[in-house]
Formats: C-alpha cells, structure tokens, sequence
C-alpha cells in the first residue's frame, strides 16, 4: 500500500499551532482543577461562631485562637485575631437599618426593619451597667422609619429626614429631636430636600447633614446642609448650605473628633421601589460599594485620607470611639462579581485618630451589616443587623432576631 502524502507546509503550519494551543489549554485546566482542591489562592476564614441560630445573643473576652477553615478568594477575610463573644439578653426586636446612639451607659435604638413589609416606631433602651433592656418609648407616628440620620448632644437626640414607611418607600424630610430626660419630642425645620441614610454629626454648635440617597433612593447626593442648634431646639428657622461632600451616598459613618468631621465608607446607588407597585416593593439596582475617608477640619475643604481595609458600607452606626481611635465593626463589601449577591464583612477596624492610618484588630462571631454598637467599662458591644449564611457563605441570611453581643477590647 502506497504511503500517504506528507501534509504541504501550508497546511502543516496552523495544524501544529493548534495542536499546540488545545495542549496548552489542557494543561492550564488540569493545573486549574488542582489548585482549586487544595488551598492556593484561598483566604482564610474564622469557623462558625456558637451562636448557631439568629435568636441567641452572646459577649467576648479576649482574643482566643479558633478553628479556622479556608474560603475562596473572591470572599476572603482579611487576617485578624481571634475574639471570644459573649451572649447578652437577647434585644426586644429584630432590627435591619435600625440606628442608635449611645449616652453614657444606655444605648438608644431606633425604627428599623423587622421585615421588608413592617417597620418598628418606637426606641428601645439597653443598660450596659445593668447588662439589660430597661425602657421603651414611642417615636412620633410622622417619623422616618429606617434610614435615618441621627446623633446626639448627651442629652438630645437629633432623628432626621429617612424613609417613612416599609419597602422601597419615599423618603420625607421631616426632623424630630427627643429630650431622653423626659421622652418629650419636638420637630425641627424640615431639610431643602429628603434624603435616605445621609451622614449626620453635631459640629461647632451646627447639626450637620450631607450625602445620603436622593428621591429614588439610588442616585447619591453630594450636598451639604448646617443648622445651627443648642439643647435641643433649633436656632435658625432654614437651613444652610455648605460645601459639597465630594462623593455621596448612604450607609456611611459620620464622627467628630479632635474638631475634625469624618466620613467614612459608603456606597452608591440602593434597592428602589419597582415602577408601578403598589407596595413600593423593592428591586435590586447597581451598587458600588467604597472605602473612601474624607475629612473636614476647617469649614472650608474637605481632604480626602487613607481608604478603610477594605471598601465598606451600612456602617452608620456601627462605630465607637476608644482610646483615641475610632472602631467599626461589620458591615457590607463589593458584591460576588459573577453571583452579585450582597457579601458581609465580618472585620472590625481601627482607625487610629493620630495617625490617621488604618488596621484590622479583630473578628466578629459572624459577617453583619447595620449593627448597632455601643462601648462601655472595657466592653465592646453590638446588637441587631442581617448576618451572614455561615462561615463559608458571606451572602445575607435573616435578620438578627434577637441578638445583643459584645467583646472584650
């Protein structure tokens, strides 16, 4: 039998470059399917906190080592000691987009989500001393609900603008403040316009609102208002305009210390209400989730300073202030970029007043967002939110029932 013809040139050439290129694609998804088994590439992960059901409630001391399991990249944990978590009384309420402040050994929690189609009008009161929850007392019934601005005096607490209602509802920009002495309320001037979970601190005599969420709920707003007030009453009858924020958004913290205003965090763009709904049922839209701090301590400009750790948002009242440091436990990072579920932090942050510079001093027992803490005696507290599925699953479960936690620091 004759031999067969050896191939041309010109045919031989792009034969032998594509059976390079399928070895090539061959082995870079049997070196894939190995590294994927193993732990190359991986960040680690703190295991399961023993609170294994949303109702329980627990406190922490120290920093005690724990199992550790392995999560993929895309979810990583940053590296950080260990704490141990003790359980407290459990809270009254579950609480999503709940806020608080915290004047002397109480900490005042308000409004909020027990779910998307019922929203709570009323404070609760937990006593650090007493380690109980020792008061209620109701919010006027034309208060915003959820996504409120508020900060306090030491005596007053200042609740402004917010959504009015549950779902994707409108924002209003009506704003009360309470006297926590005798639980009497008063309204203040209403803001030029409503905005959603804007970042909100006293300064210079001047209660200070700016950023937030526009109408929609989505688009960020940049501007900046100032009233001027003192024991609770306003001393001017409008607001006044002050310099731009340089990037808006809700779900930010917002902290004076050393006469400087801070602001840290955020996102842009939110859940809006699907056009035509009757309930303003909400519907996802894109959000992008950052890190950026930027600082005000002239009145004039705003500099911006080191970015947190990681980007980092549903933060508003997830801070305290220790030792000259500002601590922030939990809250929400950039989505899974293929999934786009919503990923939680787990983290808590420092932020060295000093300095100026950033690190990661510890773990909370699960990934929360809108926590709400408290420090008092040592302790460092925190209490309601939406936790995450598990030590490998960062996505949001249910909301925290009943939880009241706190940690050693």
């Amino acid at each position: 039998m004759a031999a067969p013809k050896p191939l041309s040139p010109r045919f031989a050439v792009p034969l032998a470059i594509a059976l390079l290129l399928a070895l090539g694609l061959v082995a870079d998804f049997l070196w894939s399917s190995s590294s994927s088994s193993g732990t190359s590439g991986r960040g680690q992960l703190a295991s399961a906190s023993r609170t294994a059901t949303a109702k329980k409630s627990g406190r922490a001391r120290g920093k005690k080592p724990a199992a550790e399991g392995y999560l993929n990249a895309t979810y990583a944990d940053i590296p950080a000691p260990r704490w141990d978590w003790e359980e407290m009384p459990a809270a009254p309420v579950p609480r999503l987009d709940g806020y608080s402040v915290q004047i002397g050994d109480l900490l005042y929690v308000f409004a909020g989500y027990e779910n998307l189609d019922h929203v709570h009008s009323h404070v609760d009161v937990y006593n650090f001393t007493s380690n109980t929850w020792t008061g209620r007392f109701d919010m006027p019934k034309e208060m915003a609900n959820s996504h409120l601005g508020i900060v306090t005096d030491g005596r007053y607490i200042y609740a402004l603008t917010g959504q009015f209602g549950p779902q994707c509802r409108s924002p209003i920009n009506r704003n009360f403040v309470v006297d926590t002495v005798t639980k009497e309320w008063h309204e203040l001037p209403p803001l030029p316009v409503p905005r959603y979970a804007p970042a909100t601190q006293l300064w210079r005599g001047r209660l200070h609102v700016m950023g937030g969420g526009k109408e929609d709920r989505h688009e960020p707003g940049l501007e900046h208002w100032s009233l001027a007030v003192k024991d609770g009453k306003a001393l001017e009858n409008e607001w006044r305009t002050e310099i731009p924020i340089p990037r808006g958004g809700p779900h930010r913290a917002c902290i004076v210390a050393n006469d400087k205003l801070f602001v840290i965090g955020g996102q842009e763009g939110d859940f809006m209400a699907k056009p035509g709904s009757p309930i303003f049922k909400c519907v996802r839209r894109h959000e992008v989730v950052y890190g950026d701090v930027y600082m005000l301590d002239d009145g004039n400009k705003w500099k911006q300073l080191s970015p947190m750790p990681k980007p980092n948002s549903h933060i508003e009242c997830a801070w305290v202030i220790v030792n000259n440091s500002v601590i922030i436990v939990g809250g929400t990072t950039e989505k899974h970029p293929i999934t786009k579920k919503m990923i939680l932090v787990g983290e808590v942050f420092r932020f060295d007043l000093d300095t100026l510079t950033w690190s990661v001093i510890g773990r909370m027992p699960f990934r929360i967002k809108t926590a709400l803490a408290g420090y008092w005696d040592g302790w460092l507290y925190f209490t309601s939110g939406q936790r995450d599925r598990g030590p490998d699953n960062p996505a949001p479960k249910k909301v925290v029932d009943h939880d009241q936690l706190l940690g050693d620091y």
